[in-house]
């Protein structure tokens, strides 16, 4: 009888992850199971906060002069400077700004818009389902890479571009994923109860179907991040990203291709911040999915 006082028939279980207090010692156990999972949140805290206070960090501006072009690292020019004199370390701190600013708004658009419209195609299904579903059809099924080429070349390189560009590529999986969460849903006790009492179906979905997916999505953000930011790195190694002189990682490798081998610092650098943000995402978004989904934590 507890149990059903604490999740009643006429309303969703929503965010089991906030709802059991156990749920927290369960993730602590979790992250000491999957100690990689730990690096992960680790790299990617250390990573927020150089972006965060990249000002404070950086020991030069983002395009100042700041030393004999081409040099390796010294005590004055940590990680040396690119063809230009720029000092390769502030530029790659004030990069991780522009990598994670870009990475989260385009995460984030792509995921709520594929949230409300998987979470609908799911849910009602009929005429409405298979038009969401065939979109989402073509889009899969057309090369992701020439796709985002095609749109930024029409919209032309900015911040701005590049932000809708991969929150585009990022909708069609998330709203398939979605979808298969919200058909789970769909014939839940609760959503029948709400029915029952003469709730509307926008209000079933919008109080009921989308909160109990959530969790699914927040997996899908964390995954999606790393993916982004690489994203955001090949189109602007391709020139067709963040225009060059702002500080990006995918800028300052494209722009070492004319000094390298001479200068492997250039593109060293931001490289590996690149490679260990994608790895730090990919390490703590696993390891979030199976805390979220118990499923896969019970089969380990």
């Amino acid at each position: 009888m507890s149990e059903a006082r604490r999740v009643p028939l006429s309303g969703a279980p929503r965010f089991e992850l906030y709802a059991r207090p156990g749920r927290l010692v369960t993730a602590l156990h979790t992250l000491r199971a999957n100690p990689l999972g730990a690096v992960g949140a680790g790299v990617i805290l250390l990573m927020l906060l150089v972006a965060v206070f990249a000002p404070l960090l950086a020991r030069y501006g983002i395009n100042q002069y700041a030393g004999v072009p081409s040099q390796g690292p010294s005590a004055h020019n940590w990680f040396g400077t690119d063809r230009f004199g720029q000092d390769i370390y502030s530029r790659v701190i004030y990069g991780a700004r522009i990598s994670f600013q870009v990475g989260v708004l385009s995460v984030l658009i792509g995921v709520l818009t594929g949230l409300v419209v998987g979470s609908a195609s799911g849910y009602f299904g009929g005429w409405i389902d298979t038009v969401i579903q065939r979109f989402v059809d073509a889009a899969i099924a057309f090369p992701q890479l020439i796709l985002l080429l095609i749109i930024v070349r029409t919209l032309g390189p900015s911040m701005r571009n590049v932000i809708i560009v991969i929150a585009i590529g990022i909708i069609p999986s998330t709203t398939r994923v979605i979808r298969g969460a919200a058909l789970a849903q769909k014939n839940q006790l609760y959503v029948e109860a709400a029915r029952s009492v003469g709730a509307s179906d926008i209000r079933i979905v919008a109080r009921h179907v989308i909160p109990n997916v959530v969790p699914v999505a927040i997996v899908i953000v964390t995954t999606l991040l790393g993916a982004a930011i690489l994203a955001e790195s090949a189109l602007s190694f391709l020139g067709l990203g963040i225009p060059p002189p702002n500080p990006s990682w995918g800028v300052d490798i494209s722009t070492s291709r004319n000094s390298f081998p001479i200068n492997v610092w250039a593109a060293l650098f931001p490289g590996i911040a690149i490679s260990l943000t994608v790895l730090g995402f990919n390490f703590f978004g696993d390891t979030l999915r199976d805390v979220l989904d118990p499923r896969l934590r019970g089969g380990r």
